[in-house]
Order: structure tokens, then sequence, then C-alpha cells
């Protein structure tokens, strides 16, 4: 855990020195994580012991206080970020999104984030969100052990593709496979569904080929950058050079995600892991900045 008072000053050194090297502004991030305490903590005990799912040691590096994550965020320059909550249950979502309409006000450089799960009555809590300010949406394919195609969630698709709102959706099939992630069922949301606005969380890791396929066929479909290219990820699921070009194709629709708190190294080697693809520095500026300014009208 990066907590040591020289350890953490360097930790925002590094951060602040990637933004003036690349001569950004800022950085928005799509994929953070603040959750009610309870759920945080019983997701970091999921990391603690992912060992065995995932074939990694995953110590969380950030493993602080919400306040001091708070803090820390913004000290490296983050003008937004956002709140990922995700259920693992029928009626827990409408709970989440409660609690994040609170955090959001209390924190107005956080896109006002909610969530959703097939069951009765989740078209009419996803259109109350919208309502209160919902500017983006996310869905855990893997943890949620559901289906996008399940047919309680085709109130869910058709609400939010009229909306137009950003939905981070984790469906690809890593760092552990579910029964239910994987391009396929995603290829069959989006014939349903065309208009919908995705990201795909972690570039669709490990099947990046066919979720870049995906976005080529599809233009409001993204992707986050979430733990990809990493040191920690490439040797389980390395990007194959032969689809660097395609990144550069997709500049406008790829965004930066660190998937902070839980990461296990450092912010700056997140942002470091973009730049070391040596796409050139208006695709580092688009990714880190330019691309969620537009998503999000920032």
């Amino acid at each position: 855990m990066i907590d040591e008072p020289e350890a953490r000053q360097a930790d925002i050194d590094a951060v602040t020195a990637f933004r003036e090297q690349w001569s950004l502004p800022g950085i928005i991030d799509v994929h953070t994580h603040f959750m009610p305490k309870n759920v945080m903590d019983k997701v970091w005990r999921y990391f603690d012991s992912a060992g065995p799912l995932t074939g990694m040691e995953w110590p969380i590096a950030y493993r602080h206080e919400e306040d001091v994550r708070l803090d820390r965020l913004r000290s490296y320059g983050v003008r937004a970020f956002t709140s990922m909550i995700y259920p693992h249950k029928p009626h827990m979502a409408a709970w989440l999104n409660e609690w994040a309409v609170e955090f959001a006000a209390r924190n107005p450089d956080c896109l006002h984030t909610s969530t959703f799960y097939p069951e009765p009555g989740a078209a009419e809590y996803v259109t109350e969100a919208l309502e209160a300010g919902t500017r983006v949406f996310k869905s855990h394919i893997q943890v949620g052990d559901y289906s996008p195609n399940d047919p309680l969630l085709d109130g869910v698709w058709g609400v939010l593709e009229d909306a137009g709102t950003p939905i981070v959706i984790h469906c690809g099939s890593g760092p552990a496979p579910g029964r239910f992630t994987g391009p396929g069922p995603i290829a069959d949301l989006l014939t349903r569904y065309p208009r919908l606005r995705l990201v795909i969380a972690h570039m669709g890791m490990p099947e990046y080929a066919e979720f870049l396929a995906l976005a080529e066929r599809h233009d409001r479909v993204l992707l986050d950058t979430t733990m990809a290219f990493t040191d920690f990820i490439n040797d389980a699921a390395p990007l194959l050079p032969s689809d660097l070009p395609r990144l550069l194709d997709l500049q406008e629709r790829i965004l930066f995600g660190s998937d902070f708190p839980n990461i296990p190294y450092p912010y700056a080697h997140a942002l470091e892991a973009v730049s070391r693809l040596d796409l050139g520095a208006e695709w580092v500026r688009a990714v880190c900045h330019g691309n969620g300014v537009r998503l999000f009208d920032l």
C-alpha cells in the first residue's frame, strides 16, 4: 500500500511529471471505484483471495479511507472520475444508485455513476437514475453472473439506447472468465440495440482483437484502457503488435481508465502503460483527457 509520506509524494510527483511531459491540463479517468464502505471492504476481500481465481496475487495499492482516496486522485490532477458500482445479486442495484446520488452531490468532480441488474423494475430505477442526473452506468457481466441479453434487461437497454448515456461494461473474459463473458454476447446485444454507447472495460481483455472489431463495426462503441498494457497484465493478456494500428484508428474512442484504488501498482504506471505504446502525443492526450472531455461535455 502506498502510504508512507515519502512514497506518497513520489507517487504524486510521478503523475505530475506525466501530465507535464504530455502537456495535459488534467486527466479524465472513466474507471475508478467508490462504493459504500461495506461493499468496498467486500471487494477488497475478494481481491485478497483472488490468486487462486486469476493466477495472480493482487495487493491493493490504495487501500485507504474514502477521503484519502479522493484527495489522492485530485492531487494527481484528475479532473473527473467515476464511482463504478455494481451489484452481484437482485435488490442491490437500486440501493447502490441511491448511495451514488449522495456521493456525486458531495463530490461534483465525480461523474454521477449508476448501475443495474436483470430483475423486475430495472428499467424503472434506471429511468429514475437518469432523472437524478446519472452520467454513466456500470455493468459487470462477470461479477453479476448475468447475460447482457437477459430479457429482464431489455427495458434497460432500450432506455439507455434512447438516452445515449455511456455504459462502462466489463464483458471481457479477463482477469477471470464468467459464464457470459466474451465478445459473442455483446455482438448479439449490439445487433438488437445498435445505438448503445458501450464503453468496453479493460479493452475487452483478453479478447482485444474481437472487441476492437466490434468498435470498428459500431461507431458508438468505445473502449477503456483499464489495466490493459500494464506490466501486471501483459504476460497473461498481451496486446498483439498487429493490433496497434487499430488503436490509432480508434483514437477518438479510447478512454483512460485506471481501476483506482483496486490496482496492485502505482497510478502512474497505468498512465505510462498508455504512453509507451508509442502512438504519439496526440493519441496520449486524446485518450487521457480530450476524449473524456468530449464524451461527458466537460
